[in-house]
């Protein structure tokens, strides 16, 4: 199954079509997309019996889709989740994964035009994990039945603001407006052939800047679950941001950033692709000039 955000309701996607869930459930099911993970298998009980080619409402227009979820409890981040990012970073792979938080205001939809504070924006394609039910606890071998879905995300950071300071300032640096886009959709985990391979990448005007697999990942999805839920109970809704692989700005020679004028495109395999023009903000510049 596949749900998204149209118009700012929530939508079962099937093909070209979507089916608007409130309105094909006579309100059993809220319209707010943020409030579906609460009654999750519900929802999807409902839409394997009423969801189909008969119930579409209207056709699939991307650019009307929003962000999936906009409103979660938590949003941890996972940094240096991949061994090759660590490397091209200058540390060691970790021994237990780094973990931070976005705050949800920097949340965006697939199509988002991102405002850049700065000329030192950097990229960073994510696959996202969004919780389905209250997590704590949780045995690593049963994490998968926790996750509602996954989703193509972007972890953009500002790195003067993330790196300033006598102690680093991730949750600052990463939460910018629009630093969060993700999308186009969740995609239920028994939709994708081997959830725990696939390919991810970015690109900015057709050049490829990262090119990776999720198998690669030093902490897979479970293990992330199991990890974060043994301190941190999480709630219905709740992301996670898994890490990114190599190629990002900061770690090339010279460092590159985003640039004004550019579309950053974010694709993963069986999941879905972000498109996000990227325009210069009010005041743009590098800070502390």
């Amino acid at each position: 199954m596949r749900i998204g955000r149209a118009h700012g309701r929530l939508v079962i996607i099937d093909g070209d079509g979507v089916v608007d869930a409130a309105a094909a459930s006579n309100g059993e099911f809220s319209a707010d997309p943020d409030r579906v993970f609460a009654v999750w298998d519900r929802l999807t009980e409902w839409a394997g019996r009423h969801a189909g080619p008969g119930a579409h409402a209207g056709p699939l227009v991307p650019g009307e889709l929003g962000a999936p979820v906009l409103a979660p409890s938590q949003v941890f981040g996972i940094g240096l989740n991949y061994r090759e990012h660590a490397a091209e970073s200058g540390v060691d792979a970790p021994d237990v994964p780094p973990v931070f938080t976005k705050f949800r205001s920097c949340l965006a939809g697939p199509y988002a035009t991102v405002e850049l504070p700065s000329d030192r924006v950097d990229w960073e394609v994510e696959l996202v994990a969004v919780i389905g039910r209250p997590a704590e606890r949780v045995p690593e071998e049963k994490a998968w039945s926790y996750v509602a879905g996954v989703m193509a995300g972007q972890d953009l950071s500002e790195r003067t603001v993330q790196l300033a300071g006598p102690v680093p300032q991730f949750s600052l640096g990463k939460s910018f407006p629009g630093f969060g886009p993700t999308g186009p959709w969740l995609v239920t985990p028994d939709e994708l052939a081997d959830r725990d391979d696939l390919r991810l990448r970015c690109s900015v005007d057709g050049r490829v800047l990262q090119d990776g697999r999720t198998r690669d990942m030093i902490f897979s999805v479970p293990e992330l679950v199991a990890r974060i839920s043994a301190v941190c109970p999480m709630l219905p809704g709740d992301l996670i941001f898994t890490g990114t692989p190599s190629g990002v700005g900061m770690g090339r020679k010279p460092p590159e950033f985003l640039r004004p004028g550019t579309t950053l495109v974010s694709t993963i395999e069986g999941v879905g692709e972000l498109r996000n023009a990227l325009i210069a903000g009010p005041g743009f510049s590098q800070p502390g000039r």
